[in-house]
């Protein structure tokens, strides 16, 4: 059997104890088992950041590797546990929608199931930390090849979180910025699919501010400029060369973002 690969995304911050204290229990079931930190630092309970993260991430990693996410708001509610496998993902999550945007992005039907068999969870729970006391232990059985099946009944329903869609007219686009990376590079919900066939170079606005240059990659813009580009992720980007758009523009998260032209070719 391979060495299994368990991957944590939290957002218990990096210096906490608490991943520290799930890699711990995961460790006494399976010593064997490669653990590796994606993130812990998705903002506190923010499933809409996490579930972007999760979208861009997951599906880069080989079929084998179990991934255990914790970021609970719903933590000690009645909200239920999942293991979810989809096309070689498996990932242990809370039922709050945070991995419906992976979902819809790869495709297939989910299998889902709630983690009910309390055999394989901690012997003692916590209200407060079940990614220690649940999740982190069912990782460490899995590692070891339990039928996933066994960790209690498959479910048809669960709960969604959808990303807000940009509205099209025959006028303009609007969307919104979706995610606001390191460099203050604004992502945003636009696809590129939804710009082809626009007619000319694409006019952006974020508030009062225009981004009339369209380029391929930064370095095709002077020190300073702003610019909008397809991001690694496949949506529209707003970037300022070797600057922070974030900051010159005063945008964020769910700041609107507005394309301009003809979009009749595109409707």
């Amino acid at each position: 059997m391979p060495i299994p690969l368990v991957t944590f995304t939290t957002d218990f911050g990096t210096g906490s104890p608490y991943v520290a204290a799930m890699k711990g229990v995961l460790l006494r079931l399976n010593p064997n088992a490669h653990v590796l930190d994606l993130s812990h630092e998705i903002p506190p309970q923010n499933l809409r950041l996490a579930a972007f993260f999760l979208a861009a991430t997951i599906p880069q990693f080989p079929a084998t590797a179990i991934h255990v996410i914790v970021v609970d708001p719903g933590v000690g509610t009645d909200r239920a546990l999942l293991c979810v496998n989809l096309r070689g993902c498996r990932m242990l999550v809370p039922d709050n929608g945070c991995w419906c945007e992976l979902a819809r992005r790869i495709g297939g039907s989910p299998d889902v199931i709630r983690l009910e068999e309390t055999k394989f969870w901690r012997g003692t729970i916590s209200s407060t930390f079940h990614g220690r006391d649940i999740l982190a232990p069912v990782a460490g059985h899995l590692s070891l090849g339990i039928d996933p099946h066994l960790l209690g009944p498959t479910s048809s329903h669960w709960e969604d979180l959808k990303f807000p869609q940009p509205r099209i007219s025959l006028e303009h686009l609007v969307g919104e910025v979706l995610f606001v990376d390191h460099f203050g590079n604004l992502i945003t919900n636009v696809p590129v699919a939804s710009l082809k066939g626009l007619k000319g170079e694409p006019l952006v606005r974020v508030g009062d501010h225009k981004i009339e240059r369209h380029v391929r990659t930064y370095g095709e813009a002077e020190p300073g400029a702003l610019v909008s580009l397809v991001s690694s992720f496949e949506l529209l980007e707003i970037a300022e060369r070797n600057g922070n758009a974030s900051a010159r523009l005063n945008a964020g998260v769910g700041t609107p973002v507005v394309v301009s032209c003809n979009l009749a070719v595109a409707r």
